[in-house]
């Protein structure tokens, strides 16, 4: 059997102060990985790194900077990967504001296309000398189940995520050959403060209390249920395994059945 141990790997996780972020981190962490953690929270990472597993030896850190400013993350990570290997990159950042895209303005696609695909190019492109020089690499993006289906009142965000996908799937066809793969997990509804925060807008905007709105959502996905950042997170860790070696270039829908397409 292929290998589920991370122990000696070091994952550079982005967005991991709270929810499917910080639920990865621990996954990793939880299969021997050393983590560490980028958000632009200090007071949130500083707690997160003490909920990681260190029952291995695992050794922990954190960076400090904002998605929202891509010359910043650059700077951070080039200066950390200057003394630092990395194998596995988890590229995570919270999605745009609600709303439709026929009213959002170019700043708000210029702004999301920054904090997403940019920072994204950005890290990857700095840690990739290390995963060839290692002969071991694992990108991974979380994104949305958008990239197969838009959904309603995302305007900016299906726009934005689609660009991603499309990107990685690129990325991985040009870089399988030096062991790295790329992949992307699609979160459907997970139980985060992104998911409060849409229908808390839903309400707002529709007049409908945000109950109702809820049972709609559940009505959607077949598992009746929203899902849990720690399921997210157990496929996201599978993926950052030598046992998913084999996978590459996919998008791998995590939502309970909702997604429409095959």
């Amino acid at each position: 059997m292929l290998s589920l141990d991370l122990t000696g790997k070091n994952a550079l996780i982005a967005g991991s102060t709270q929810g499917i972020g910080l639920a990865t981190a621990k996954a990793l962490a939880s299969l021997g990985a050393n983590c560490t953690l980028i958000a632009r929270n200090e007071t949130g990472l500083q707690q997160a790194i003490q909920s990681l597993s260190t029952e291995q030896g695992q050794v922990h850190q954190y960076l400090v900077a904002d998605y929202a400013h891509p010359e910043q993350v650059g700077s951070v990570v080039s200066d950390f990967v200057a003394h630092n290997q990395i194998h596995i990159l988890i590229n995570n950042s919270g999605g745009p504001a609600a709303g439709p895209a026929n009213t959002a303005s170019t700043d708000a696609f210029v702004q999301a296309f920054n904090q997403h695909l940019i920072c994204n190019h950005i890290v990857t492109g700095l840690v990739l000398p290390s995963m060839k020089e290692a002969h071991y690499g694992r990108v991974i993006n979380i994104i949305s189940t958008s990239v197969k289906i838009p959904l309603k009142g995302l305007g900016v965000s299906n726009t934005i995520r689609g660009a991603v996908a499309s990107w990685a799937k690129t990325m991985a066809n040009e870089l399988a050959s030096f062991g790295i793969t790329v992949n992307n997990v699609l979160p459907g509804a997970t139980s985060t403060g992104r998911l409060s925060a849409i229908i808390e807008n839903k309400s707002a905007k529709t007049g409908i209390e945000k109950d109702e709105v809820t049972k709609e959502m559940l009505a959607e996905i077949p598992a009746g249920r929203f899902g849990l950042p720690e399921e997210i997170a157990s496929v996201i860790a599978f993926l950052a395994t030598p046992a998913a070696a084999y996978i590459n270039g996919t998008s791998i829908p995590v939502d309970g059945g909702r997604t429409g397409s095959i």
